[in-house]
């Protein structure tokens, strides 16, 4: 097994951390030590917890952080609409001092249908509350008591009871320029999302930190199978299903796959599914959803450690393998996606 902590900045075909996101599919939320142990032993050393309609963002790495003390663990990402600022400050201090040392918390603006349709609160003004909830949660987790009237909320004389030893980190989930710069300027890293790794020094460019200790979070979604034919019907089932969500088609603008994508947006808009999914381009479901063998996927992933992010996470999506194999299969994949 590879020893990362030899592996130093200059050498970026390897990370030094490597992640995968947990929960993993299939696996019933009780037998996740065996998998945490694996993941450890693969030469993993970070697990990351996403919130969207699945387990919440804070169960899974408090099993994580009992039952395997070697990983590091983080949110990307915890989204600041469907908390108040004192419970997700309580959440957020009650892990951090359950894993000392070893817990990041990623926070961001999350979604309309995430936090309107599902969480029955108001999205609006995402860029203001993501700010906000950035400085009051930076204050409460160092001790400190906040009375302030921030411009998307008012907190009174909040100070938290068990304020941890070790502070987390906190970072921020970024697309756009203003996002990317705030995440530079007020946060501890920054986390990208549904990105190339081409694209990587185009977003590092807007998020530009001269401190050592910020952290470029990226998450990967890995589909292993080298059978293209069905990774790209399922990447283009996720890209329609994401990035027609009105931040990650400007963030695509933004990034110059608008003339490749119009055509979905377009047949999406008039309510066309099926020809907004074939209007999808492969080498955009290439670009945007790592597949092929384990070995090839690792190479790919390897690739945005190249372009300049520290903490590649990958995000596991199902394969017809994975779910005929079950745990036998999962277990024989998790050694040749790590970086052992």
């Amino acid at each position: 097994m590879v020893d990362l902590t030899t592996i130093t900045g200059q050498d970026r075909d390897m990370p030094t951390r490597w992640g995968m996101t947990v929960p993993l599919g299939g696996v019933p939320l009780a037998e996740h030590a065996a998998v945490f142990a694996a993941l450890t032993d693969a030469g993993f050393t970070d697990l990351w917890s996403s919130e969207v309609a699945g387990a919440d963002a804070f169960t899974p790495l408090t099993l994580a952080a009992a039952w395997q003390p070697r990983a590091r663990l983080g949110t990307a990402i915890t989204p600041v609409f469907t908390r108040g600022p004192a419970l997700l400050a309580m959440t957020a201090a009650a892990l951090a001092e359950t894993a000392p040392g070893r817990f990041q918390l990623g926070i961001g603006a999350s979604s309309p249908v995430v936090v309107g349709d599902w969480n029955a609160a108001e999205f609006t003004r995402p860029f203001a509350r993501s700010r906000d909830m950035l400085q009051f949660l930076r204050a409460a987790l160092a001790g400190e008591v906040v009375d302030r009237e921030f411009e998307t909320f008012r907190v009174r004389r909040f100070r938290l009871e068990r304020p941890p030893a070790t502070p987390p980190a906190v970072l921020l989930a970024a697309l756009r320029p203003g996002m990317l710069r705030l995440a530079a300027s007020a946060a501890d890293g920054v986390i990208l999302n549904w990105l190339a790794a081409t694209d990587v020094p185009r977003a590092l460019a807007e998020a530009k930190s001269d401190r050592p200790d910020f952290d470029v979070v990226a998450r990967i979604f890995v589909c292993p199978t080298e059978d293209a034919g069905y990774a790209r019907t399922v990447g283009r089932r996720m890209i329609a299903a994401y990035l027609t969500v009105p931040a990650y088609a400007e963030f695509h603008r933004w990034l110059g796959r608008g003339p490749a994508l119009d055509a979905m947006w377009t047949a999406w808009a008039a309510g066309d599914r099926r020809g907004a999914l074939a209007a999808i381009p492969d080498e955009v479901v290439d670009e945007l959803i790592v597949h092929g063998s384990p070995e090839q996927c690792r190479a790919q992933v390897a690739r945005y450690a190249a372009a300049g992010v520290d903490v590649p996470v990958m995000a596991l999506v199902p394969t017809p393998e994975l779910e005929q194999g079950g745990a036998a299969t999962l277990a024989g994949l998790i050694p040749r996606l790590g970086p052992a």
